[in-house]
């Protein structure tokens, strides 16, 4: 009786199972269209870097525009605020400060004698739109003299003072810092000869973007050695020379007035960072972070040329155009555990200055983030090409499961020296030094037969124009990131690693 009853019961109980399947269907990720994708990529970079954008660069009207249309985007394809502030959904304000020399005086003076320096040997930068120290016999502030020390053994004696120095290749900056930190009014630097002061004016005299919570505030002045010789007399000079070269030079206070003064044109702007989520559905795991710069240069080409809109279709509206993506097809798919946000930042050309800021003043803790993702210069490689692994080597449980994804997507570990090298030229650098494993995977590090013609003819040029981008191995490099957000943002797959610092 029971072993006739025993087929029926089976086929029951499948029916039953057969039937949950069919309310609960296993959830799958989205079909690959490789067509559709590059229609979608195309569809982005050609706005980003289209000529009414005029090169995104921050502070202009085509930089304003540009985080207007990835805030636009981030909430077509699903993403909710990532700020964390209900009074700013999609931005993250990066406060900028643009700076240019513009007009330098230093005056020498011993007892009646004043002596304007040359412009030809003599220069002055400062970040203020002017700046002014003056220094000497009766006027309450001493003119010191530290050789190539530091001045560190005058301690708070230093404050206000107008403080002359050696040029000491390799150490300048690091002293010139630390006697601005004893709040010396102004340094003197001496230099070798015309030679060198033409390479700090080459590196000084530009136009510079920073943060504007990073400005130092100093007032720095350089002259020639013969210049400077000259009118203390060669021979006195040379006696000081001589004591600061063996050592026995203690700081001292000259029978010198000086008088150094500089202007700059200076603006202070605000930029944005953009920053989109998806909620993860387990709260408290972490977060996975993915990031590409959304600025380029503006106009850079020649005067004069026909052409002079950098539009950096490559680099780096491909990187917005694959984190758009990217975001769209990890929404569609299944639930992810952990929170993934999506960060635009600003300011990346001149120095990481939109990452920089993220990491001054980030919107959740920097030590949530399990991993982070750098898109940059993503269109570069045709379908196939081996993948650069920028930041391998600093997590080793990160490194494992990259390593496992690139061989499952049937692709190989580019030129490894040729990844490194880009290291500290890309926003996770900044991540990385916080403490964030950060790497960049992308086609276009892969080997120098790829990478090298594009660094010649269109990286920072006007020709790096949408046209002219290559999507075969920004897809594989897309796909390859969707396989390893989602193993990473399942925390039962993937633990949080123990935080050991940066």
């Amino acid at each position: 009786m029971i072993r006739r009853s025993l087929p029926l019961f089976l086929v029951l109980l499948a029916s039953l199972l057969l039937a949950a399947c069919a309310k609960a269907p296993v959830e799958s990720m989205p079909v690959v269209d490789r067509d559709e994708v590059a229609m979608r990529l195309t569809a982005d970079i050609n706005v980003l870097a289209s000529d009414e954008k005029a090169g995104r660069k921050p502070g202009t009207p085509g930089g304003r525009t540009t985080y207007t249309y990835i805030e636009k985007r981030m909430g077509e394809v699903g993403l909710v605020s990532g700020t964390n502030d209900p009074g700013s959904y999609w931005r993250l304000p990066v406060d900028l400060l643009a700076t240019e020399p513009q007009s330098a005086q230093l005056i020498l003076g011993q007892g009646r004698r004043r002596v304007v320096v040359a412009e030809d040997a003599a220069a002055v930068f400062t970040p203020r739109r002017r700046a002014l120290a003056i220094g000497g016999p009766g006027t309450g502030v001493p003119v010191v003299f530290v050789g190539y020390g530091d001045g560190s053994v005058l301690g708070d004696a230093l404050a206000g003072a107008i403080v002359v120095m050696l040029a000491d290749p390799g150490r300048d900056a690091a002293r010139r810092d630390a006697l601005f930190r004893q709040r010396a009014t102004a340094v003197l630097t001496v230099l070798p000869d015309n030679a060198a002061l033409d390479e700090v004016r080459a590196s000084e005299g530009q136009p510079r973007l920073q943060l504007a919570a990073e400005e130092v505030d100093n007032l720095a002045a350089y002259i020639t050695d013969k210049a400077f010789g000259d009118f203390i007399g060669q021979r006195r000079w040379k006696g000081l020379k001589a004591e600061a070269e063996a050592g026995i030079l203690d700081p001292l206070e000259l029978n010198l007035s000086i008088s150094v003064e500089g202007t700059s044109d200076r603006r202070e702007f605000p930029s944005q960072n953009v920053i989109g989520m998806i909620p993860g559905s387990v709260p408290g795991s972490g977060a996975v972070l993915v990031l590409a710069h959304w600025d380029h240069l503006g106009e850079c080409g020649e005067p004069g040329a026909l052409d002079r809109i950098c539009n950096g279709a490559a680099d780096n509206a491909s990187g917005i155009a694959m984190m758009l993506e990217l975001a769209r097809r990890l929404k569609a798919g299944p639930a992810l555990g952990r929170d993934i946000y999506f960060l635009a930042t600003t300011a990346e050309e001149p120095g990481l200055l939109g990452i920089r800021s993220f990491v001054r003043n980030p919107p959740f803790p920097l030590a949530s983030i399990v991993a982070a993702f750098n898109l940059d210069m993503m269109a570069v490689a045709p379908a196939g090409s081996p993948v650069g692994f920028v930041g391998r080597g600093r997590d080793p449980q990160l490194d494992a499961v990259i390593l496992a994804a690139i061989a499952k997507a049937g692709l190989a570990v580019g030129d490894q020296e040729l990844a490194d090298s880009f290291l500290k030229r890309q926003d996770g650098w900044a991540l990385a030094q916080a403490g964030v494993p950060a790497v960049l995977l992308s086609s276009t590090y892969g080997s120098r037969a790829i990478l090298d013609p594009f660094i010649a003819t269109r990286y920072h040029q006007p020709s790096d124009e949408a046209a002219t981008v290559e999507l075969g191995g920004a897809i594989d490099d897309l796909l390859l990131h969707e396989a390893l957000i989602r193993e990473i943002a399942d925390p039962a797959i993937y633990p949080a690693p123990a935080k050991t610092g940066p």
